[in-house]
């Protein structure tokens, strides 16, 4: 029986948090004070959990964390996922293993990733100027890092490239033609984040969010983009330039949620389940599988879970609770 939510909503993709530590101390995400709260499991555990949310229909497995490339051993968890395959049709298919990373590992790894099994790569990049970058990184230096590790990537066939800023009035906003040229020049997909309320700053408020509307306004001074065609499950709206060279996306789950054709779900490095980026509470799958549960528990535990699935976020609303944790313990 495919996995469905109440609202009638396919469940086919995952989203893997393998540790909540990170080598970045971005302005909009972390304070620079905390490390990792919650820890991390031994691969076994990561790898169980996907097993059997692949056997109840998900096609899509993306790594995150914090910053999945600190984990020894990522290269050998991607090769088992690999050998995964989705029940579709009775066809043994192959999962479709994405990861998301800061990049600055990325350079010496993105061919034995590659070679392991991960079918593409997104790379967090707020800035195209390395001064800019360092003031919103907290790092020194790390924009040759990233930029070395993307075009590693892209030599390596991991693709769909996708670059993601996130745009933050008052630190980045006017990186959007910077991008726009990026795009086009380096060959990749450069998608704009909205600024979401989920750093540990607690410090977001509408007028820090640079809009979708804005976004393309401002891009339109360099050249004009034409929307294109993007499966309603997607996050991001899809563009391309008017002669048809270079893609942008734009993410934007303030101005134009999204929340209706949501197919995703969430484990968190510790092995909770959060069925929404802004959920206000988890559900331990991990003590599930402490306890000795088997595998036909995990699933009804799970098809529990997804009914509590919520219908949409509340971003901007004045009942709006902020979530139970910050992004970079959640996992993007």
């Amino acid at each position: 029986m495919p996995l469905t939510d109440k609202f009638g909503r396919p469940i086919t993709d995952l989203r893997i948090s393998i540790t909540d530590r990170c080598n970045y101390k971005c302005v909009y995400c972390r304070t620079g004070n905390e490390g990792a709260l919650y820890g991390d499991l031994p691969f076994d555990d990561y790898f169980r959990m996907a097993r059997v949310l692949v056997g109840m229909g998900v096609t899509k497995i993306r790594l995150t964390g914090g910053e999945p490339l600190l984990r020894k051993g990522v290269i050998d968890f991607v090769r088992e996922l690999a050998k995964l395959r989705t029940p579709n049709n009775g066809h043994g298919d192959p999962l479709d293993i994405a990861l998301t990373t800061n990049g600055h590992l990325l350079a010496d790894l993105a061919q034995p990733l590659k070679t392991a099994g991960l079918s593409r790569v997104t790379v967090s990049m707020d800035a195209v100027d390395p001064d800019r970058f360092a003031r919103i990184t907290r790092v020194p230096n790390g924009y040759d890092h990233v930029l070395a590790g993307i075009r590693a990537a892209r030599r390596g066939g991991l693709w769909p490239l996708k670059v993601n800023c996130v745009l933050m009035r008052g630190f980045n906003e006017d990186q959007v033609v910077p991008f726009g040229k990026f795009a086009r020049e380096e060959g990749v997909t450069v998608r704009f984040i909205e600024f979401m309320p989920l750093e540990e700053d607690r410090t977001w408020s509408p007028n820090t969010v640079v809009t979708l509307d804005e976004i393309l306004t401002r891009m339109a001074e360099y050249r004009p983009l034409v929307e294109i065609p993007h499966a309603r499950s997607e996050t991001a709206r899809r563009y391309c330039f008017d002669d048809g060279v270079g893609e942008i996306g734009i993410i934007a789950p303030v101005s134009h949620p999204f929340c209706g054709h949501c197919s995703r779900i969430r484990i968190t490095s510790d092995g909770k389940i959060r069925t929404c980026l802004f959920s206000v509470w988890d559900h331990d799958l991990h003590a599930q599988m402490r306890r000795g549960a088997t595998d036909q528990e995990l699933e009804d535990f799970i098809r529990g879970v997804i009914q509590k699935k919520e219908e949409r976020h509340h971003i901007g609303e004045p009942d709006f609770v902020p979530a139970s944790r910050t992004m970079v313990h959640i996992g993007g």
